[in-house]
């Protein structure tokens, strides 16, 4: 009974995560973009980008990442929000982190936020994927 929570969590984050990306492509500067101008900006198909809106495909974490970074705002964007609990590690993290210089602070959160995304997206079962990606070894 458990997988199908699992599996059931994992449907309704895609389905989250294709509502957050159609809302970022429809809001985008005001005037939005069609499926076709993102796809062609962050270098995949409009089919794609369809797919990934009606949850058929997953996106990868690096495509998360790539629309992230396109629509300037936070990989976390893509998932729910959490709650953010206190604790030692956190506290000195951040004591460090407010002596770094702005753009090494914009790195930390920058991988931070994906560190975190990859953990929120890699848990539970996972749903096909909607493309294969060649390994690089993969001879042809």
């Amino acid at each position: 009974m458990r997988e199908v929570g699992n599996t059931t969590n994992q449907m309704e984050l895609m389905d989250y995560i294709g509502e957050r990306i159609r809302y970022l492509r429809t809001s985008y500067g005001g005037k939005g973009l069609s499926q076709e101008a993102l796809a062609k900006k962050v270098g995949i198909t409009a089919n794609t980008i369809s797919r990934w809106e009606t949850a058929t495909y997953r996106p990868t974490i690096e495509d998360l990442e790539r629309l992230a970074r396109f629509f300037e705002v936070s990989i976390l964007n893509f998932f729910p929000s959490e709650e953010i609990t206190q604790n030692e590690e956190l506290t000195a993290l951040l004591r460090v982190a407010k002596q770094l210089p702005p753009e090494d602070l914009a790195e930390l959160r920058t991988y931070a936020e994906f560190r975190k995304a990859r953990s929120l997206y890699q848990q539970g079962d996972k749903p096909k994927s909607g493309r294969k990606r060649k390994k690089q070894n993969d001879t042809e």
